[in-house]
């Protein structure tokens, strides 16, 4: 068996300053991941995805999703719907960042697989909370098989 590959943080959001304060935040919850930041829907999709949309490319990474809602080009939750109905990333975590706490985007959102929705300002004690339970998402991916 090989050893597991680290988890890959992919952070969807077009708001620099939000994303440097998530990056902040993740890091001071003492997750040391690599993060790769993109800004609208279009780029994420076509590394998510690939550039035939198969969802190939990402069969043997490690991922999470940090998706914001709104993005310029595209809502969150048509990027949650991809990546939830994609047989190779559905199974990748992803925690919806947004400043709506509309009960219905947010039981949209669980409806279509998403793992933890946390509401934009986002406070610090609640978001280490939320990376903290992907904590376990990271140490169950993290472990490599042993048997």
């Amino acid at each position: 068996m090989n050893s597991a590959k680290p988890v890959t943080i992919i952070m969807i959001e077009d708001d620099e300053g939000h994303a440097r304060l998530i990056e902040k935040n993740i890091r001071r919850a003492g997750v040391s991941n690599e993060i790769m930041p993109f800004t609208n829907g279009t780029d994420a999709l076509a590394y998510l995805l690939g550039k035939d949309g198969s969802g190939e490319e990402s069969a043997r990474r490690q991922l999470l999703v940090l998706l914001d809602l709104n993005l310029p080009d595209m809502t969150g939750v048509a990027i949650l719907e991809k990546v939830k109905n994609n047989p190779h990333t559905r199974r990748s975590p992803v925690v919806v960042l947004t400043t709506t706490d509309d009960e219905r985007e947010i039981q949209r959102c669980y409806d279509l697989g998403a793992n933890v929705y946390i509401t934009k300002p986002v406070d610090y004690e609640s978001f280490a909370n939320a990376i903290r339970q992907l904590g376990l998402f990271f140490s169950v991916m993290q472990v490599p098989e042993t048997d």
